[in-house]
């Protein structure tokens, strides 16, 4: 391993180097040469993209082919300045010194690996991984291609940290980060392609399939890092030292995500609640729209969606509208006066609520004379629905259906009634009767 008095060495050696690069004039041609490639390269990419209809010209291909077809156009550029590169590389060798053409070659080389790269890269959906594939393998290409790529490893493995039988340098955080990166999209990959095959399954419900897709990304998660710890050469008995420490601070610091965590395996093996249910939790109502690890997801139906914590539904109470059926009760409260015939009231009652299309054939509605009351007689009607989705509108309409009714049979809705008696006064009054509209 190189020691820092080595490493800064090697920094000194490429700095002269470059230094008597930069003051030929030789390289200043190649520079100019180099710009004027560039601009003629970016207006033949610019004119290919324009001339170029790839919805028309890829009609009827194969995908891959049509990925391949959109990926060439658009780095028509890099393309063409590889191609003018190379071209002038070819001139200058045969006119001088081949030595005097070394930038040039570098340009063609760097143009074409990064056109290489973007063709690899193509394959990969997610534009992060794109992003950080594409820019790493281009800097290892191009310290290769600048005969520095030795150099630098050694020089960021000259350097580190002891930490017991570990030893941390700044290549072996590079490689851990890399391949750490590549590991856990590749495992959300396979996991994407697992829970595809879950979904599938009808014979699971719901709530299964849930606990199984995120079992089954937390195990390929696990794997994939431990297999690039022991790739990059880290053995995991070697952090022994810092685990009690760091697992206290873990456990302070992160007991609500496990108690979260631990809440949502609890409830989807127990199955009380699952996606779809239509349930009531403190304040929030709604149907569950998703089940995650830390929360689920409760649409209101008005645009608005709760992130409720799992531990929520274990420690609060949680009204469960759907949990053995869909059939729900509707309760509609309501009054009439003392001239209308009960009997009648109720008979109207029971007609309005089973002419209602949500109604339950199999259930019929009831009406019951629930209280004498100062003002007049309650009662309480009700019938079941299929569902609790709409609970309020079909409410609505029965109680529109009752009004309508109440008015065809000339049955009156009471209100509050007050007697005032006034003893003396300049103008004695014996009775008078206020009624005050509610």
């Amino acid at each position: 391993m190189l020691e820092l008095n080595d490493g800064y060495e090697m920094l000194l050696a490429a700095a002269r180097s470059w230094g008597a690069e930069v003051t030929s004039p030789w390289f200043y041609l190649q520079f100019g040469v180099m710009l004027t490639g560039a601009g003629v390269a970016f207006a033949i990419g610019a004119a290919i993209r324009a001339r170029t209809d790839l919805t028309a010209l890829a009609m009827g291909w194969p995908g891959p082919l049509r990925m391949l077809t959109r990926i060439l156009i658009s780095s028509a550029s890099t393309a063409a300045f590889a191609v003018l590169m190379t071209i002038a590389r070819i001139v200058m060798s045969h006119s001088t010194w081949p030595s005097r053409s070394y930038l040039l070659a570098v340009a063609a080389k760097l143009a074409l690996a990064w056109l290489v790269i973007r063709l690899v890269t193509s394959v990969i959906r997610n534009e992060f991984m794109v992003r950080l594939v594409a820019i790493s393998a281009w800097l290892v290409a191009a310290l290769s291609i600048l005969g520095q790529l030795g150099a630098t490893i050694a020089l960021l493995d000259s350097v580190g940290i002891e930490l017991g039988d570990l030893r941390l340098t700044p290549l072996l955080l590079i490689k851990l980060g890399v391949l750490l990166a590549v590991a856990l999209w590749l495992s959300n990959l396979a996991s994407n392609f697992l829970e595809g095959r879950i979904n599938q399954a009808h014979d699971l419900t719901p709530s299964i399939q849930v606990l199984l897709v995120k079992l089954v990304r937390l195990l390929l998660m696990v794997f994939a890092i431990a297999l690039v710890m022991g790739a990059v050469g880290i053995n995991l008995s070697a952090l022994a030292v810092f685990s009690g420490a760091v697992g206290v601070g873990i456990g302070f610091g992160l007991q609500k995500i496990v108690a979260n965590f631990i809440s949502g395996v609890i409830l989807l093996a127990d199955k009380s609640v699952k996606p779809g249910d239509l349930v009531t939790i403190g304040d929030s109502s709604g149907r569950i729209s998703a089940m995650n690890t830390r929360y689920i997801s409760v649409a209101a139906g008005d645009g608005r969606e709760f992130l409720i914590p799992n531990e929520d539904l274990i420690t609060q109470k949680v009204v469960n509208w759907t949990y053995t059926d869909k059939d729900t009760l509707v309760k509609v409260s309501f009054g009439a006066n003392y001239d209308a015939d009960p009997r009648l009231v109720c008979k109207l009652a029971i007609e309005v609520a089973a002419a209602s299309p949500r109604a339950s054939l199999a259930k019929p509605p009831n009406c019951l004379l629930a209280e004498f009351t100062e003002a007049g007689m309650k009662f309480a009607l009700t019938f079941w629905i299929d569902s609790p989705d709409g609970m309020d509108a079909v409410k609505s309409d029965v109680m529109l259906g009752l009004w309508d009714a109440f008015k065809r049979e000339g049955i009156r809705v009471p209100y509050p009634v007050r007697e005032l008696r006034i003893r003396g006064g300049a103008l004695p009054v014996e009775n008078a009767v206020i009624e005050m509209p509610g």
